[in-house]
């Protein structure tokens, strides 16, 4: 994984168990679409943001939309590297890179982008990214913002 304007790349690293894999032995095409949900969250937690705590504050994370390609399988035991790269920081949502690679090889296996937007936790109605949480994605360098203020 690069790193891109001297930010040290985030990734989250996983094992894939029996119970992520299909009748064929390689990881069943959803797997994919959990192992990069949970590398967001650890990204959060990994800035100082544990969702459990958001959510006390009335604040939830959802995806919008989702889009992943499939390259290569994983297979049972292998163990991946799961990036989480925001490159777009908008007034309300967060737009994600990502990718699975396997560790031993790096070989890019699935990537995707995620629309994920910040919602009021009682409506489930849009709402600004708090200004501390806001602050830590725009100092990761990679985000861009947009105009559309969202």
């Amino acid at each position: 994984m690069r790193a891109q304007n001297g930010v040290q790349p985030f990734a989250h690293r996983c094992r894939v168990y029996y119970e992520d894999t299909d009748a064929g032995g390689i990881v069943y095409y959803v797997n994919y679409l959990k192992f990069m949900e949970r590398a967001r969250t650890e990204r959060l937690r990994d800035l100082g943001f544990a969702q459990s705590l958001l959510v006390g504050e009335g604040l939830l994370f959802v995806v919008h939309s989702s889009e992943a390609r499939y390259h290569a399988p994983a297979r049972l035991d292998d163990e991946l590297l799961v990036s989480a790269e925001v490159i777009e920081l908008n007034r309300a949502s967060l737009r994600f890179r990502q990718q699975v690679r396997r560790a031993t090889d790096d070989a890019l296996l699935c990537e995707g982008q995620f629309l994920v937007a910040c919602v009021c936790a009682d409506n489930l109605k849009p709402r600004a990214i708090p200004p501390t949480l806001r602050a830590a994605f725009a100092d990761l360098g990679g985000a861009g913002t947009s105009k559309a203020g969202e």
